[in-house]
């Protein structure tokens, strides 16, 4: 399991601890991960993903799953979201042509 938020495309990073008398050594940011379940309004079922906290509240903010899926591209999503979103995008097309 990858430590990849599967909304942001959120990775580690890597940087350095600094010591008090200014030694580098080499360390890793992980991205603060949670398993969550969201619910797509438009396909009426939920979606369990690994996300970053920090997309957690973007996601809150936009108003859903399917608000955010719809203005986030499809090069930062996992295949699985990816595949979310071309699905909420199918359903929303077949309700608007009916």
């Amino acid at each position: 399991m990858s430590r990849e938020c599967e909304l942001t495309g959120k990775k580690p990073i890597t940087g350095n601890n600094v010591s008090h008398s200014n030694l580098r050594t080499k360390r890793r940011f992980l991205p603060n991960l949670v398993k969550v379940s969201l619910r797509s309004e438009a396909l009426g079922q939920e979606f369990k993903l690994r996300i970053a906290a920090s997309a957690l509240r973007t996601v809150d903010k936009r108003g859903g799953l399917d608000a955010f899926l719809a203005k986030e591209t499809e090069e930062k999503l996992s295949a699985k979201a990816a595949k979310i979103k071309r699905d909420i995008a199918k359903k929303v097309a077949e309700e608007a042509a009916a």
